[in-house]
């Protein structure tokens, strides 16, 4: 599977996005070439190398050669689907499209249909979002992780007149996205850079696990204190590995004033809301006072859900969160025949043949009791007949997870 992760160290912007196409090899007049199937024209694609800070990276400016109608969100997604783009393309670009949109009404607390590109800018959105799905489809793109946002501050012109940076429309598009601010008085992330990321990422975090094949430079438009470069690298994922790698959200807190019978309530609260395990461990604080320290692992998107479970169910103050990066082996359900019924069994696989079994307990503690059989006796019955049923067909019966 072929992996791009884009390593958004001094933001993104969609102009950046092209640039990092066409340094990967996309060449500009194939990127024209399908451009030309939607009916936009005065303008044109210039492509030219610039370096910021020492590095080179590729610049595609899209330049007004007059001037250009104001369009509609529905204009410009009716052109879309009428258009001769691929498939894969036009449904693309009308999701990203359709999310800015959303966002655009929300910040201007308008209907969606309501909603205008103006002029130049209508032309540059839509040049920058369509030529990334066409680039996205060209390179034949699996799969899009995307670093952590650098957003900055200070003000910037919009149609309307002044804006804070973050834009508005920006903004609203990163809800779940993680973000940090740096001290930077220059827009970083424009709209149209965070809806592509938001649209084509499968997820936000460290560069993952792949083979590394490419690496392509976006230049943006301006010379800043930090390098105004977006990074990408390509890679594949090997197939065959058995482990799936994926960011998580630690969650803990010290606990010495809550009476020890509340802590199941809270703990089935956090499941309920998400949590992927709780656990709690016995600690000796200051003073030597005993206490427990609770511990939540959980998606980065129901983070902030489970940090207010944890506020208004126990006592503490204070949470410290971090992030870390896990890594899974493939999983799938088994249900195999036993003397006591059927029971299902988990397979984690190793890699080539090897893989590891483990009778689900609920399954084997209710044949046990409707059996009146030792426990360990039906574990042992499931774990044979698991062993069994992978030797005459490994993915007989199996149930992907």
């Amino acid at each position: 599977m072929t992996t791009l992760y884009l390593d958004t160290f001094s933001g993104i912007s969609g102009d950046m996005t092209l640039g990092l196409l066409v340094d990967l090899g996309i060449a500009l007049d194939s990127l024209q070439a399908e451009l030309d199937k939607l009916p936009v024209n005065g303008y044109r694609l210039e492509q030219r190398q610039e370096k910021r800070h020492g590095i080179g990276g590729t610049r595609v400016e899209v330049v007004c050669d007059g001037g250009q109608p104001s369009r509609t969100w529905s204009e410009i997604d009716a052109m879309i689907e009428a258009s001769a783009l691929p498939l894969p393309v036009k449904d693309t670009a009308r999701r990203i499209f359709r999310c800015l949109g959303e966002a655009e009404a929300h910040v201007h607390r308008v209907g969606l249909d309501e909603v205008h590109f103006h002029e130049v800018g209508a032309v540059d959105a839509i040049v920058d979002i369509v030529g990334s799905a066409i680039g996205l489809h060209l390179l034949e793109i699996q799969e899009v992780i995307c670093a952590p946002l650098p957003l900055s501050s200070g003000m910037t012109q919009g149609s309307h007149g002044s804006i804070p940076l973050p834009a508005p429309a920006a903004l609203a598009l990163l809800k779940g996205v993680p973000i940090s601010g740096i001290d930077l008085q220059a827009e970083t992330v424009t709209p149209t850079g965070a809806v592509l990321l938001v649209s084509l990422s499968q997820d936000f975090g460290p560069i993952p696990p792949m083979r590394l094949e490419k690496i392509g430079y976006g230049a943006g438009g301006r010379d800043l204190p930090i390098p105004n470069l977006v990074r990408l690298l390509v890679g594949q994922d090997e197939s065959d590995r058995p482990v799936d790698f994926g960011t998580l959200v630690h969650l803990e807190t010290n606990i010495d004033d809550m009476n020890p019978e509340f802590y199941q309530f809270v703990m089935e609260r956090l499941f309920e809301a998400g949590a992927l395990d709780v656990y709690l461990t016995p600690i000796q604080m200051k003073k030597n006072r005993p206490a427990t320290l609770l511990q939540a692992l959980a998606r980065p998107e129901d983070a902030s859900h489970l940090r207010q479970i944890i506020f208004e169910q126990t006592p503490t103050l204070g949470i410290r969160q971090q992030r870390i990066e896990r890594y899974a082996l493939h999983r799938r359900i088994l249900e195999v025949a036993t003397p006591y019924g059927g029971i299902r069994v988990k397979i984690a696989e190793l890699g080539g043949d090897k893989t590891k079994l483990a009778p689900e307990y609920e399954d084997c503690r209710t044949a046990a009791q409707q059996h009146q059989v030792p426990l360990m006796d039906v574990y042992q019955a499931a774990q044979q007949a698991a062993h069994a049923l992978q030797a005459e067909s490994p993915h007989n019966h199996a149930h992907t997870r």
